[in-house]
């Protein structure tokens, strides 16, 4: 086995030691919104429905998100063991309402994780996270890259309605070499999930990132000496589409390696403005190495081109994360382009707790568990992107999704960024 990283870009532990907490950076305190647009569910990770150029689609008035879901009488501990992905729809991107699971039947694996979905001439492809197998007895933590075929679009007075007899098919699966596999994984979690679909605008070339983890052979010594950190191993993982056929795919090397600095680069996405590629990802404070301290944020990276020697962002990768009296109340960061402006969607996770890590959580009463679940999306952030440097403008109403052509509210760009209350910031088309 071969584990050759020379040239690839990497996220460096000097670069990852000089994360901290600043108010350019750090967003506000998050309450329940008075009326939850999700009722009903615990909705977690979230991500757009897009054209193949990446845009928001906006089909017959009516916007999409689609969503990792349970029913809210479930403990929200044990939503990931069950999780299907289900979709709901706007005509403002302001209220929402639920179309329903995605997938009537087929799904592979014993529940769906993350991904994304693409419409292209009334066509939807999905991708998606196929955890576990289905029919298994126990529960497998197996991760396979999924794709399904044959969703159609439906506008009619009953609203959006995305049906049709899905086709399932593994698409990805790690190869040992690029990307490890499950038993080859000493970290602390095993990652090969979350495909993003993506068109190079400079090259119209069809690719999929996604979360993995880079293979470290046990005689290897990239941390120089620190073998526990050695664990610690992430990379954002690319497949490139030979076809432009969205079901046909062949893995690539990483675009960033983090060995030595973090486990998990969740939810990896691109936002391209002007030339400029913008990679991001979600990570836990939890998985990042021994010695280096960071927080649930999001997290970001630049280069010239997609596959640039991309830089940390901020110099040292992070974008936004939630207040230190609040380290948990969202994740999972899905940023879009608007204009001058990026704006930034994720779930409300848990509020009112603070503790060393959500371990805590479970030692609460179940009525508490519940209680400081959020389960619903958290307000919008807007973001100031200026080269390698990104600041915190202020927020949107939870849930919020404007379309490019809708104007956002000004907010004051001088001194400390204005958060909002649960009234949230505003937007018109």
């Amino acid at each position: 086995m071969t584990n050759d990283r020379a040239g690839r870009a990497a996220w460096t532990r000097e670069a990852a030691g000089r994360i901290e907490r600043t108010d350019d950076a750090v967003a506000p305190i998050v309450y329940p919104p008075e009326t939850d647009r999700f009722e009903g569910f615990h909705v977690w990770d979230t991500w757009p429905l897009r054209n193949r150029d990446g845009s928001l689609a906006e089909i017959g008035g009516y916007r999409v998100v689609c969503a990792l879901t349970a029913t809210d009488d479930l403990l929200p501990g044990k939503r990931h063991d069950v999780a299907s992905i289900h979709y709901f729809t706007s005509p403002d991107g302001e209220t929402w309402s639920h179309g329903g699971p995605l997938f009537s039947d087929g799904a592979l694996g014993s529940r769906q994780w993350a991904g994304s979905t693409m419409v292209d001439g009334g066509d939807v492809h999905a991708f998606y996270t196929a955890a576990g197998e289905r029919g298994e007895d126990d529960l497998a933590y197996t991760q396979r890259i999924a794709g399904a075929t044959g969703g159609t679009v439906r506008v009619g007075d009953d609203g959006l309605r995305i049906d049709g007899e899905w086709d399932h098919e593994i698409l990805l699966e790690p190869d040992g070499d690029l990307y490890e596999r499950e038993a080859q994984s000493r970290g602390m979690t095993y990652t090969f999930r979350d495909p993003w679909f993506f068109e190079d605008p400079a090259s119209g070339e069809t690719y999929l990132l996604f979360e993995a983890n880079t293979p470290v052979p046990e005689d290897a010594d990239p941390c120089d000496g620190d073998v526990e950190a050695a664990s610690f191993n992430g990379s954002v993982g690319i497949a490139r589409s030979p076809t432009g056929n969205p079901t046909d795919w062949e893995l690539e090397p990483p675009l960033l390696d983090a060995v030595c600095v973090n486990q998990e680069l969740e939810r990896p996405h691109l936002v391209v403005r002007d030339g400029t590629y913008y990679l991001f990802v979600s990570s836990h404070q939890h998985t990042f190495a021994p010695g280096i301290v960071g927080y649930d944020a999001l997290y970001g990276f630049v280069a010239d081109d997609l596959r640039g020697e991309y830089r940390p962002l901020n110099g040292h990768g992070m974008v936004a994360t939630n207040p230190a009296n609040a380290p948990f109340q969202s994740y999972s960061w899905t940023a879009y382009d608007h204009g001058d402006e990026m704006l930034v969607v994720s779930f409300f996770n848990y509020y009112e707790y603070v503790g060393e890590s959500l371990d805590g959580i479970a030692d609460l009463p179940e009525s508490e568990q519940r209680r400081r679940f959020g389960g619903t999306l958290a307000p919008t952030l807007r973001i100031g992107l200026d080269g390698d440097r990104t600041e915190l403008l202020g927020t949107l109403r939870h849930g919020s999704l404007p379309l490019a052509s809708e104007e956002l509210s000004p907010v004051d760009r001088g001194g400390r960024p204005r958060g909002t209350d649960r009234d949230g910031g505003s937007y018109r088309s």
